[in-house]
């Protein structure tokens, strides 16, 4: 019996708010609503998924290495504002051999200049934003083609 491939979603700061943080700019879906969307969407397309938050920079880093470890086809990662900030986590992408998807709910380039730069897409295999929590249905399918 073959394994089922796995995607690992990391999803970093204030994500836990979601629903009640800036509806205006992030919707109205929980990450439990998502996260329940994107179970039902793995097991149609015969993925196995794994769905971590955190507030915490290091968690996400070990969880990378994790991931690569685990050899997961793919990591979907929502650094939310350590994408801005965290050399760490670009670090962590360049150093395992698993593809990064870089999710954002909102289009960080249609906001404040400082959403502009990200350190995770400068290593991550591709980037979608702006599409809200389809986003992430987006990212998935996205990995699911990485298998082809």
């Amino acid at each position: 019996m073959t394994e089922t491939p796995l995607v690992m979603v990391l999803n970093g700061p204030n994500l836990n708010l979601l629903g009640s943080r800036e509806p205006q700019i992030y919707g109205h879906d929980t990450l439990d609503d998502i996260a329940a969307r994107l179970e039902d969407q793995a097991q149609a397309l015969g993925l196995a998924v794994d769905i971590r938050q955190s507030n915490h920079e290091g968690h996400l880093v070990d969880w990378l290495h994790e991931a690569g470890a685990r050899g997961a086809l793919a990591v979907i990662l929502n650094a939310g504002a350590f994408t801005h900030t965290s050399i760490a986590i670009h670090d962590a992408i360049k150093g395992i051999a698993v593809p990064v998807i870089e999710v954002h709910l909102s289009n960080p380039h249609a906001r404040e200049d400082f959403r502009h730069i990200s350190f995770v897409a400068k290593a991550a295999k591709g980037s979608i934003s702006g599409f809200g929590a389809a986003s992430y249905r987006l990212a998935l399918d996205a990995a699911a083609a990485l298998r082809h």
